[in-house]
Order: C-alpha cells, then sequence, then structure tokens
C-alpha cells in the first residue's frame, strides 16, 4: 500500500493538525460513514508516532515535509487492496480520500 498527498493536503495537514517536524498522522477505518469503496466504514485520523508501533504492525509510510502519514497492520481490513491518495477539497477545505485500487 502507498499514501500520497497533494502538496494543498501536505500544507492543510501541517496547519489544521499544528504538525511540526518530527510528528505524524495514523489513518486508520472506523465504523460508521462511507467511503468510495466502503459502505458503513469511514477513515480516521488522529496525531501518532509510527515508533509507538513495532516495524511490522507498519502497514503503510511516508514521509512529506519531515511529517510522517502512515497506517497500521490492524487495519490492513480496511485499505487492503487500495493505495490512499489525499488531495484538498478546495471549496470545503478539507481533504478528500481517494481509494485507488493496487
Amino acid at each position: 500500500m502507498k499514501i500520497t498527498l497533494t502538496d494543498d493536503a501536505i500544507q492543510w495537514f501541517e496547519n489544521e493538525f499544528l504538525l511540526h517536524e518530527g510528528e505524524a498522522v495514523r489513518f486508520f477505518g472506523k465504523t460508521y460513514g462511507k467511503t468510495e469503496v466502503h459502505d458503513g466504514f469511514s477513515l480516521g485520523l488522529e496525531t501518532d508516532h509510527p515508533d509507538n508501533y513495532s516495524e511490522e504492525d507498519i502497514n503503510a509510510l511516508t514521509e512529506e515535509n519531515g511529517r510522517q502519514y502512515f497506517t497500521t497492520k490492524e487495519d490492513d481490513w480496511f485499505f487492503s487492496g487500495y493505495d490512499l491518495a489525499i488531495d484538498l477539497d478546495e471549496d470545503l477545505n478539507e481533504p478528500n480520500y481517494h481509494f485507488n485500487e493496487q
């Protein structure tokens, strides 16, 4: 699995989460909601750090501007078979999450 973010999405996370260099966001699956490919489940996110997990527990990790974005194997059920692409909806000023088949 890959995680990709546009420059606008990166800037949004840095500003809205007040992410400083060395900090991270973890993406996970949660009940209720809907995505492009899930019905009854949505994408959750929180500040966290990959160092809180063993290397084997990290499912995907990308680093942009010294900040990390990652998922864990615990949520493989949610991301399995997909790459996560994040851009910014400029009208709503919030991220759009796209699940692209691998």
